[in-house]
């Protein structure tokens, strides 16, 4: 069986430790002398097994020792903090959870809170995207006798319900904030489009974009076209994308990095390489705008994610050779590239390197590395890292449910996909359609149908929709063993349902009994 590293080398220590001023990362070669040649009869996992092997002692006592160092530091820590807390202190703590507590409530005739702890309140609700729950701060905001119309936290306002895909809300606040006096400029027009474009409303955004041109001190500038323009480019309006450039070059805009990167990035993950590089090449032409780890990191991904191993590497070191230093993201990229890839050998050099100049590693890192070794079916290490993962608080995502799930069907281990479940049931972990689809996948390659019906309660229970993928996959799951009557009833379901949009709820089961 293939396996990757063992995970007592490549993991980096459980805290982060930066290098010592001194030292200077030297460039990554990803291209390592090749072993001598080996027999012919030679397994090929075994030699994935042996190419990838580390000592679990070594590894052992480094974790143990840098998790000693760190526990010791961390109470060293906590006692000063303790000494040095006063009761004053502590009782301004109080009062601003008190205070925190009655915003939540929103208690009429509270006109005389604090202003830090309101904004502050505000800020976590922004930040938070609960956009509900922040609109209805801000009207206690307004309520306060301290209170003046500030343009700033309205555009912070806008822009949160824009990424709420709350248009009409955004609008809501643009005009009041024109009704409380508040200047508006480039910067709040901009706020609204990216609203209106964030929802696929570009009738409206184009025609604000239009209304900014006649406006005195509102011209659109070269942030507003990027913000568009990544949004047609989301929805794969390529057409409006170049009407878009057409226009800042009538209007004398010219890109800046910001923008040639969101074009980059969207047709290499489109598969549209031939775009990709003409833009990178137009980039590289303007002497005002020059690559970033940004511009290197969607290069990157790009020919990783369609398997053109090769490239990516050579474009890795054509932009180290321009001086570009890699990041945490960099390496995440490299690493899910050569695991779907199957260069087991390679991610671990990436690895190697990583906890040998301290790169920490972030729920990004544990979700593909884990991925890559449920790939291989090495569950010991899989679980392993898991584990460890949980150990620095670091907390799972549905993605990392989603590989041990895989993992574990692929292997035919439906006893751990129930310790999975009962890990969801104990987390705060929130679940989405593609993880009850992996799920079923899961079971109906193990033949498990009756827990593969039972997903369908549990997203009745969960309140999520199963979509046309959840019938598919059982769908297929039935046909492979020759279930016609099931088959049907799915197919008839599938018909009358209206795409991802059925509430199943209201809709009858069809009892697979």
């Amino acid at each position: 069986m293939a396996s990757l590293p063992h995970p007592t080398q490549p993991l980096p220590p459980p805290f982060s430790r930066p290098p010592p001023p001194s030292t200077v990362r030297p460039q990554m070669t990803l291209n390592p002398h090749p072993p001598p040649p080996s027999s012919p009869s030679t397994n090929t996992n075994a030699n994935k097994t042996t190419s990838l092997a580390v000592t679990q002692n070594s590894r052992s006592k480094i974790l143990e020792s840098q998790k000693l160092k760190d526990k010791e530091a961390k109470e060293r820590k906590e006692e000063t903090n303790n000494k040095i807390a006063s009761r004053k202190a502590i009782s301004v703590i109080l009062r601003r959870e008190a205070t925190k507590a009655l915003i939540e409530k929103k208690k009429k005739g509270s006109k005389r809170l604090l202003p830090k702890t309101v904004l502050e309140a505000l800020h976590e609700r922004i930040t938070a995207l609960r956009w509900e729950s922040a609109l209805k701060v801000f009207e206690l905001l307004q309520e306060q006798l301290w209170y003046r119309p500030n343009a700033a936290v309205y555009v912070k306002l806008i822009v949160m319900l824009g990424k709420c895909k709350q248009p009409e809300k955004a609008h809501e606040l643009f005009e009041a904030m024109i009704e409380e006096g508040c200047d508006v400029n480039t910067e709040s027009y901009t706020a609204l489009v990216s609203a209106y474009g964030r929802s696929g409303l570009f009738h409206k955004a184009f025609s604000l974009l239009e209304q900014m041109k006649t406006t005195p001190d509102c011209q659109p500038d070269v942030h507003t076209y990027s913000i568009l323009i990544k949004s047609c480019l989301q929805v794969f309006a390529y057409d409006k994308v170049q009407a878009l450039l057409s226009d800042m070059e009538v209007q004398g805009i010219r890109p800046n990095t910001i923008t040639y990167n969101t074009l980059i990035d969207a047709y290499g993950k489109s598969k549209r390489f031939a775009e990709m590089e003409s833009t990178l090449v137009e980039m590289l032409s303007e002497q005002d705008c020059e690559p970033d780890v940004w511009t290197m990191n969607s290069v990157l991904r790009a020919f990783g994610n369609s398997g053109q191993i090769e490239t990516m590497e050579k474009c890795f070191e054509r932009f180290q050779s321009a001086g570009i230093q890699a990041n945490i993201m960099t390496f995440n990229i490299l690493l899910d590239s050569y695991g779907k890839a199957g260069k087991y050998e390679k991610m671990s050099a990436v690895m190697e390197y990583m906890q040998k100049y301290h790169y920490s590693w972030t729920i990004v890192t544990y979700n593909v590395v884990i991925d890559a070794f449920g790939r291989a079916g090495d569950l010991k290490q899989m679980e392993y890292l898991f584990r460890l993962m949980r150990s620095e608080r670091i907390k799972p995502s549905c993605v990392t449910l989603c590989s041990l799930v895989r993992a574990y069907g692929l292997a035919g281990k439906p006893e751990k996909i129930e310790g999975v479940l009962r890990f969801v049931e104990n987390s705060d972990v929130m679940l989405d359609t593609v993880f009850f689809n992996c799920l079923v996948d899961a079971y109906g390659r193990m033949g498990c149908f009756t827990e593969m019906k039972g997903v369908l309660e549990i997203m009745e229970q969960k309140g999520c929709r199963p979509d046309k993928v959840t019938y598919r996959t059982m769908i297929k799951a039935y046909s492979t063993n020759k279930m016609i009557g099931h088959v049907k009833e799915l197919h008839e379901l599938m018909e009358s349902a209206e795409g991802s949009q059925m509430i199943w709820s209201q809709r009858e089961k069809p009892d697979f009994r």
